[in-house]
């Protein structure tokens, strides 16, 4: 029992603090923990080619000679934590009419434009025109290593916790729809499949984690992947 001088109990002295072992890291606490230790705060440095980053091509690494070797275009991309009691993904599915990856699950995201004060910037600023995500109700926690895609971009992934209260106003020329997916789900490895798909007239390997009636793969598998490297793997 603690007390101060005096013979004046002091009750904050009884209150002892959680260990750490025992928060949960899909708690808003034990995940922003995770997040201080495993992120960059600053912007990653990027590799110009992309070929020390993960990308595309971890699971095919033979197919990367068959694309162009075009300078990478910088995109950012929002990795929405919803903080509620069970922590979400807020997931994105785009439109089907869509030049570029069109109909698939996605972060939201986009180019990084020379207004863009950095790639969180452009995170914040794609994820509130394309969902109208306020980013009043976002948290950047920090960056995720960079991306390399096949189609020619490096992406950067910005973690971010999200408070609940929000709303949503979806652009419906790029996006059909918004949804959530438990984060303890994404970071399961039991979770994780390697399945192939013929890109090229060749075939191509590549990370998926299907949820419910939804397809996660590509792209957002990958990043979803080196988050679970990242912030949980032993």
């Amino acid at each position: 029992m603690g007390h101060l001088a005096g013979g004046m109990r002091c009750y904050d002295c009884d209150m002892q603090e959680p260990d750490p072992a025992q928060i949960s890291p899909f708690s808003e606490t034990g995940f922003r923990e995770l997040a201080r230790a495993a992120l960059s705060e600053a912007e990653p440095a990027a590799d110009p080619d992309g070929l020390g980053a993960p990308s595309d091509f971890d699971l095919s690494p033979e197919l990367i000679g068959t694309v162009a070797n075009a300078p990478l275009m910088p995109a950012a991309v929002l990795i929405p934590v919803v903080a509620r009691e069970e922590l979400t993904v807020l997931l994105t599915q785009r439109t089907a009419g869509l030049p570029r990856h069109a109909g698939q699950i996605a972060f939201p995201g986009g180019r990084v434009e020379p207004s863009d004060r950095d790639p969180t910037a452009a995170a914040l600023r794609e994820a509130h025109e394309e969902i109208g995500l306020d980013p009043s109700f976002v948290e950047p926690l920090g960056y995720l290593d960079v991306y390399r895609t096949q189609t020619g971009f490096r992406i950067y992934p910005v973690v971010s916790l999200v408070r609940e209260g929000f709303t949503l106003q979806l652009d419906e020329r790029e996006v059909s729809d918004a949804f959530e997916v438990p984060l303890a789900f994404l970071m399961d490895e039991k979770n994780h499949r390697t399945e192939t798909r013929t890109w090229l007239g060749v075939e191509r390997r590549f990370y998926a984690m299907p949820f419910e009636e939804r397809y996660i793969w590509g792209v957002t598998a990958g990043i979803m992947k080196n988050m679970h490297r990242r912030l949980f793997a032993e």
